[in-house]
């Protein structure tokens, strides 16, 4: 069955790769996002939680920013709102 791989994947394992257009590609990025989350979720493995990284920086990469914007954007968002390290479960009144 076809899927979006790594570049590596085809040399490593063999079989025909072509490279996708844009649009096609965001689309097989989100597939392989929610295949990876339920992958670590299932596995709670560090490996399946670096996969999730790879495809959110390929994410980012078609909106225009590098890792390093993203970390960007996620320090902002830690300033404005905080992070989860106080472990709150929030109910609105």
């Amino acid at each position: 069955m076809p899927k979006l791989v790594r570049d590596r994947i085809p040399e490593l394992f063999g079989g025909q790769a072509t490279p996708l257009p844009e649009a096609a590609f965001r689309a097989a990025l989100h597939e392989k996002l929610q295949e990876e989350v339920t992958e670590y979720l299932e596995s709670g493995e560090v490996e399946e939680l670096a996969d999730v990284l790879e495809v959110v920086y390929a994410l980012a990469e078609l909106d225009g920013l590098s890792p390093a914007e993203l970390e960007e954007a996620r320090a902002a968002k830690v300033q404005a709102r905080g992070a989860f390290a106080r472990r709150l479960w929030w109910t609105p009144t």
